[in-house]
């Protein structure tokens, strides 16, 4: 079975998010272990990503505690417990610039579909 963190990033990958950045909460949040933060160009995008990701989450039993932002698009928040992605319209990711507010954060690199 895949991690939580493995699906995450796949099914943001397969449906061409843009610029996805692991960052390991580990020790710097008790929010979660885990941000999957990336973007897209279209509110419709963004949709469609944190949609996969919570169906992807879900079909490998998963819990997707909420959903947040789905309506406007512009940033989508999906909770599932250990990690959280943040699905951003583009214009909203450097206006907000999570990479940097959470700059204590090591980012992982992921290859192959695997985290590493």
């Amino acid at each position: 079975m895949p991690t939580l963190l493995e699906v995450t990033f796949k099914a943001a990958d397969d449906k061409r998010a843009e610029d996805i950045v692991v960052l390991n909460m580990e020790g710097v949040s008790l929010v979660a272990d885990f941000f999957v933060i990336c973007h897209a160009n279209s509110e419709r995008q963004v949709q469609a990503i944190a949609r996969e990701i919570a169906d992807k989450a879900a079909e490998e039993q998963y819990d997707v505690k909420r959903i947040e932002g789905m309506d406007a698009g512009r940033w989508v928040l999906v909770d599932l417990g250990d990690v959280i992605a943040h699905v951003f319209h583009k214009d909203e990711r450097s206006f907000y610039n999570l990479e940097r507010l959470w700059g204590d954060a090591p980012e992982i690199e992921v290859a192959d579909d695997t985290v590493q």
